[in-house]
């Protein structure tokens, strides 16, 4: 399959996405959303890929929704409705990234703004360049948070953040957002790709039956009370305890080597 506005690689079981609309600061059109939805799909299921990276082409990340895509038909339609590109495009791919049994990296390599932002903090781990900045853009232009964000940002940096962040759609520096526990870890903007490529191969040395029970259990932990999530951690054990990867982790410190997972 061929593939217009991403770039595609895979290197040492990593599968790199890399939004690719530079002109633009890779800001989202319905083409670009099938072709990572495309991909995702593709990469779910190869056993040949164990950790997915996106990031984005040239100064940035993703800019969100391009109005210009959509900007007529807004002007023009008195019952536009842009609940259906959610419902269409956006929600299913926030689910995907989250429903994958893949642990998949943001790579914020600069601007990530509005659907963009959103995007990023879909993804199990959120890196950026020290230079990068996330903006929730959405009030400036008379909408509301989407791709997930009214749901993630009040659990990242709690209610009365993610109320400021939403409601004046400042930006929000690298460093800021780290300190806020928004995002992973900064990375300086010259040594970004080798720790952002360190990182993945990291993720990708480790069982990834664990790990997709990890997410997966992770995922849950905010709609469960303790008790069910007990009962989910006790479930999700016992998977794990009879997995060839946790006989092969056991054995690997016995003998006192490096495991070997599958």
């Amino acid at each position: 399959m061929e593939f217009e506005h991403i770039l595609l690689r895979q290197h040492n079981r990593i599968g790199y996405l890399t939004l690719n609309r530079p002109e633009v600061l890779n800001s989202f059109n319905e083409h670009m959303h099938r072709e990572i939805a495309a991909a995702l799909d593709l990469w779910a299921v190869s056993k040949e890929i164990k950790v997915v990276v996106i990031s984005g082409a040239g100064k940035g990340f993703c800019a969100g929704q391009d109005l210009r895509s959509r900007g007529m038909d807004v002007i023009a339609a008195p019952d536009y409705d842009a609940g259906a590109a959610l419902e269409k495009l956006y929600n299913p791919l926030v689910l995907k990234i989250t429903d994958m049994t893949k642990p998949v990296i943001a790579a914020v390599n600069g601007v990530a703004a509005g659907a963009g932002a959103n995007l990023a903090l879909a993804c199990d781990l959120v890196v950026a360049k020290q230079s990068a900045v996330f903006i929730q853009s959405f009030c400036k232009v008379g909408l509301i948070p989407d791709a997930g964000g009214t749901w993630n940002l009040p659990q990242l940096v709690g209610l009365a953040r993610a109320k400021g962040l939403t409601m004046l759609g400042e930006k929000l520096s690298a460093k800021q957002a780290l300190d806020w526990g928004l995002i992973w870890e900064v990375y300086e903007d010259e040594l970004f790709e080798a720790n952002v490529t360190a990182l993945a191969e990291q993720l990708a040395e480790r069982p990834g039956s664990s790990i997709a029970l990890i997410k997966k259990a992770l995922n849950h932990a905010a709609d469960n009370t303790l008790a069910e999530q007990l009962q989910l951690e006790r479930e999700f054990q016992r998977i794990a305890g009879q997995s060839d990867n946790y006989k092969e982790g056991v054995a690997a410190f016995m003998q006192k080597r490096k495991p070997d997972f599958n």
